[in-house]
């Protein structure tokens, strides 16, 4: 560790990148950990962070989740790329610290594998790390916390050997309340109600619903839907784009939430929103004046599965004595297991826990705390802009499910989709995806896309048609032939026009006790024409879906062709899918 710093440059800025949101919370608590300690410190998504500015940072804490299996989040990207350059100095962050803490999920491969890279350039640009890095994992029986906690004591002491207290100070008790990240006074301004941030985005287009069609049968358990969104303007997007959708929970369990809490009489009375410790994060696109209701609809999120921070201020919180004890032990690294079987297991929600917990009486200026954001969803884009250029098409499948409690859930975000109708109005803004095409037409592509993760693939196989590219191949996944097949006409069409092959698998639709068919067991099969296509033809292979089992099983596969058709050995058909993957010709699409 590097010398101490001077005691006038007593602050931290906390950069994060996340997907869904969960980094963020993690930079509030480091942030939280910082307040406690005296070290003022500012909360910055790294997409709105200028990369320049960082080699004039005097200390850096960075919170990065992982995406898919493996990849950095898109609000990284940026920075990662500038990073990455060749003619960046070995010195370039000498005068930096950092440290890093990373969220992932040791089910997947590449386990945090963003943290550990953004972790080694950085010590290879000369920055000096303050505490050894930490990385949370959502196996663990706390989730990210059993990293997370143990980690901010260590991160707490590293940066008081680097910044000591100054005289005078004393360490805040990790027990004691913090203050409300916010003040909610009466709004003098009746106007700023009609006032929606979405409306002055420039980044968001407005669009209108043109249709809400059902691709699987009616009588299908899952409710799978294609949406078009029509713009009055040209929509700028790439095929493999992302769309953002902010969703509106729904009117009759806002209602109903309030009235719960008490707060159902002045629901509607309008509330200035005074952002007073900044150093905590307020939720994306949040206006200056707003109700409840207009907050629990549309930016506070009641329907979520608590973390365990949620428990701490619910302690704060409550005045009965038998309630304190419960949580307690929640809190205690002794019950972890009874937290877990009470909540993460069962997947209760907030709403629920709040209506157990009886005598809990939060105060209304505590909501951006106590309560996470309801982040908007990102969708695949199933559409390419050559063909709809006035349009973005959507492939969602409806969130719905019964808890072990055997307690139906539906989720936020679908059910608003589920709901809308033509001629429905939204606000709609597209984000970077990590598929590119390859810039000559005549290389073949390889897509993989099982169940929803067609949607971008429908994407790039419009987009090759539409530039006359006709070799291109799709191996799709469903569980039945006449039920889930998403697109099939559109695909057997192509196929019989000879711009596509379609390779299928049904995974139910054979008789009992055979082995069902994967996409990975059709790429087995077909693995000398798709090494010939790889090798020979230089073609790119896309993967989409599900970042569990099925990404994995898809490279096996293919490393399993690079062995029997190209005469490799393991060793050297890794090595020969891995520079497939550092050169853009292997590109995954995949979430949880």
């Amino acid at each position: 560790m590097s010398a101490e710093m001077d005691l006038d440059l007593r602050q931290a800025l906390i950069l994060y990148a996340t997907e869904t949101g969960t980094a963020q919370e993690v930079a509030d608590r480091v942030a939280l950990e910082c307040r406690r300690i005296h070290i003022r410190s500012r909360v910055l998504s790294m997409d709105t962070y200028s990369e320049e500015d960082l080699v004039s940072e005097t200390l850096v804490i960075f919170v990065v989740s992982t995406t898919g299996s493996g990849a950095e989040p898109r609000a990284m990207s940026d920075l990662w790329n500038k990073l990455l350059r060749a003619d960046l100095p070995s010195d370039l962050f000498e005068d930096v610290h950092f440290t890093v803490f990373g969220l992932g999920d040791t089910a997947y491969e590449k386990f945090c594998w963003p943290a550990k890279r953004l972790t080694r350039r950085l010590e290879g640009l000369g920055a000096h790390k303050i505490c050894e890095c930490a990385e949370g994992d959502e196996q663990h029986i706390l989730g990210i916390d059993g990293a997370l906690e143990p980690w901010l004591e260590t991160l707490s002491k590293s940066l008081l050997e680097l910044m000591p207290l100054q005289h005078g100070l004393d360490i805040l008790l990790s027990n004691q309340t913090p203050p409300a990240r916010v003040l909610l006074v009466n709004c003098s301004n009746p106007q700023a109600a009609t006032n929606d941030n979405l409306d002055h985005d420039h980044d968001y287009g407005l669009a209108t619903v043109k249709c809400n069609t059902r691709l699987t049968a009616q009588d299908w358990y899952q409710d799978v839907r294609h949406i078009e969104f029509d713009f009055s303007d040209n929509v700028e997007y790439s095929s493999g784009d992302v769309a953002v959708i902010h969703p509106i929970a729904n009117a009759d369990e806002v209602e109903t939430f309030l009235s719960q809490m008490g707060w159902g009489n002045f629901a509607d009375d309008l509330l200035e929103i005074s952002h007073v410790h900044k150093d905590q994060s307020l939720p994306d696109q949040l206006p200056r004046c707003a109700t409840l209701r207009t907050m629990f609809g549309r930016y506070l999120d009641f329907n979520a599965v608590p973390r365990r921070t949620f428990f701490r201020y619910l302690r704060y919180f409550t005045s009965d004595e038998a309630e304190k004890e419960r949580l307690d032990e929640f809190l205690s690294l002794e019950h972890a297991d009874e937290l877990y079987d009470y909540c993460f297991r069962v997947r209760r929600t907030i709403q629920e826990v709040l209506s157990e917990f009886r005598n809990v009486r939060i105060p209304m200026d505590y909501i951006f705390d106590v309560f996470p954001p309801l982040r908007p969803r990102q969708f695949s884009i199933a559409s390419s802009p050559k063909k709809n250029p006035h349009s973005i098409h959507i492939c969602v499948a409806m969130v719905k499910y019964k808890t072990k409690l055997k307690i139906p859930r539906r989720g936020v975000c679908s059910t608003y989709l589920s709901r809308l109708r033509p001629g429905h109005q939204l606000r709609i803004r597209t984000l970077e995806g990590f598929i590119r095409l390859p810039a000559d037409s005549d290389i073949p592509v390889i897509c993989v896309g099982p169940g929803t993760g067609v949607a971008p693939m429908r994407a790039v196989i419009e987009e090759r048609i539409q530039q006359n590219a006709y070799n291109n191949t799709l191996y799709f996944s469903c569980r039945s032939a006449t039920k889930d097949q998403h697109y099939a006409s559109e695909w057997n069409q192509y196929s019989v026009d000879n711009k596509l092959v379609y390779r299928v698998a049904c995974s139910r639709d054979g008789p009992e006790g055979v082995k069902r068919t994967y996409v990975q067991d059709l790429i087995l099969k077909d693995a000398d024409r798709l090494w010939k296509l790889v090798d020979e033809g230089g073609a790119y292979v896309f993967i989409s879906g599900s970042s569990n089992k099925m990404p994995t099983a898809v490279k096996a596969a293919l490393r399993h062709a690079v062995v029997t058709c190209g005469h490799r050995e393991e060793v050297e058909a890794s090595r020969y899918i891995l520079d497939l993957e550092k050169n853009g010709r292997l590109i995954e699409e995949c979430w949880s």
